[in-house]
């Protein structure tokens, strides 16, 4: 298949294409590698926090006097209260405002703070390129639509990119290499690619966008656009604790019985229109959940209405899920994993491909390897160090991407430095296991813990492997007596 567009269309869609690219390819590298990791974000926290408390069956009524106790305590509030409900995705029960967290033992009581410093740092950097979040996010959605505009773009400007779809040159000179590399992911996991763009643009844009509609229809009232979109809140006499959990869990659990409760959330603690929701998870339903709202005594409200909306809402409620794969088990979410590595590839080859077309020794290209090869190795640091010192984690992680920029420019040759900060990346996943495993002993193996350390080991048997075996098949090359094998 070959599309028949004009010299100068096809010219003109290349120069844009490079530019954009080179623009925000170090930016998209970083957010599509911290994304596709954050795939398996639950699993990370889970591997974290491997002495936590597991919660198979929580004792509801020792949790809800927690609750309350801590409530009446009046101690940290905040607007929205959690209860954290033991599931198939973790095992572990958690009562949390919106800045801190606590677990909770299997008989309600209050266990140990949550400390995921380290998986808090990856998703600020995937959310917000640890910038003020308010900026960040905006920043990051842009990309994501950017990413829309460079997809499209890239088909414009290279016609026979069907044509060639199996067509992987790795033997030849490196921009070969390369531009193989970039079409043949670009083209194989396309549909991936726009999915990602579209629904990772919305997260950042859905704001600007609300205010946009709200001065256009509604003058300027963004609650009513709120309120077209997710729903009106309940209509409420003045509202007063104890919370009752217990009897909205029953309701929810006799109203869907096969959609298990996940969440109760307390909406506008301590006002007078405080209520509570259940947000239970349909099976066979992509929406994130349906929330099922009740009074602070029990008294059934109403539902969300997510269920029985319409498409377009639909498809609003299934954002975040869609995004990050969460929603049919561990298949789809490794597949996430290896097409989000494909497209942090895909950033990284394009870079790599404008920096071999200008043919110059300006340490350019020596910093995109720092920044390339440094990246990953600063996340494997910066979890080492979570485990035995109270450091600021974003500062140690920016320190040694600096650090793997400045041994880059030093050594001043590519090929190089790439072997140095590979090398150095498959000794510090090696260290985290190590340390992991030093630190939480046996429940290191088991569970969500055990399955992240095998996927590290993992990754550094087949980082050793690329490293040494073409140098061991050399060495047996030249020890192969003469004729042997003709």
């Amino acid at each position: 298949m070959r599309l028949k567009l004009s010299p100068a269309l096809i010219k003109s869609a290349l120069a844009s294409h490079s530019w954009l690219g080179l623009l925000v390819g170090g930016l998209m590298y970083v957010i599509c590698l911290s994304g596709a990791l954050l795939v398996f974000h639950s699993e990370l926290e889970q591997w974290e926090q491997a002495f936590a408390p597991q919660v198979r069956q929580l004792d509801i009524q020792g949790a809800l006097r927690t609750f309350n106790d801590f409530v009446r305590r009046g101690e940290g509030l905040t607007p929205h209260l959690y209860l954290v409900l033991p599931s198939a995705d973790s095992p572990h029960a958690r009562i949390a405002t919106e800045h801190e967290s606590w677990f909770l033992n299997a008989d309600g009581s209050l266990g140990p703070r949550e400390d995921n410093a380290w998986s808090t740092l990856l998703l600020s950097l995937h959310y917000y390129l640890h910038l003020p979040e308010s900026w960040g996010m905006i920043l990051v959605s842009v990309l994501g639509a950017v990413l829309v505009g460079l997809i499209a773009s890239g088909f414009l400007a290279h016609p026979g990119l069907f044509r060639d779809a199996f067509r992987l040159r790795q033997a030849g000179s490196h921009q070969i290499a390369q531009t193989d590399l970039h079409n043949r992911l670009s083209v194989w996991a396309a549909p991936f690619h726009l999915m990602i763009a579209f629904t990772g643009a919305y997260f950042g844009l859905a704001l600007p966008t609300l205010a946009l509609v709200a001065d256009a229809e509604f003058g300027g009232d963004r609650d009513q656009v709120v309120q077209l979109a997710f729903g009106e809140e309940p209509k409420l006499a003045s509202q007063e604790g104890p919370f009752n959990i217990a009897g909205p869990l029953e309701e929810v659990a006799r109203m869907a019985p096969d959609a298990p409760a996940f969440l109760v959330v307390v909406h506008d603690a301590g006002m007078a229109k405080q209520h509570l929701s259940v947000s239970a998870r349909h099976p066979g339903r992509l929406i994130y959940a349906e929330s099922y709202l009740f009074t602070t005594d029990g008294a059934f409200l109403g539902t969300a209405g997510r269920l029985d909306s319409n498409l377009g809402k639909l498809a609003l409620y299934s954002i975040y899920r869609l995004h990050f794969g969460n929603f049919a088990g561990t298949f789809v979410k490794l597949l996430y994993l290896a097409f989000g590595l494909a497209l942090a590839a895909v950033a990284a080859s394009g870079v790599n491909i404008w920096l071999a077309k200008r043919r110059k020794d300006d340490g350019l290209s020596d910093l995109w390897v720092g920044i390339v090869w440094g990246t990953p190795l600063a996340l494997a640091v910066s979890a080492v160090a979570s485990f035995y010192a109270d450091l600021p984690l974003t500062w140690v992680m920016w320190a040694v991407v600096a650090a793997a920029c400045a041994v880059s420019l030093a050594v001043g040759d590519r090929a190089a430095s790439k072997r140095i900060l590979r090398l150095a990346l498959v000794a510090a996943t090696l260290l985290l296991v190590i340390c992991h495993a030093g630190t939480f002993g046996s429940a290191a193996y088991s569970g969500a813990p055990g399955g992240v350390n095998l996927g590290l080991i993992a990754f550094t048997a087949i980082g050793c492997a690329a490293e040494f075996w073409p140098g061991v098949q050399r060495a047996a090359t030249r020890r192969r007596p003469a004729g042997l094998g003709r």
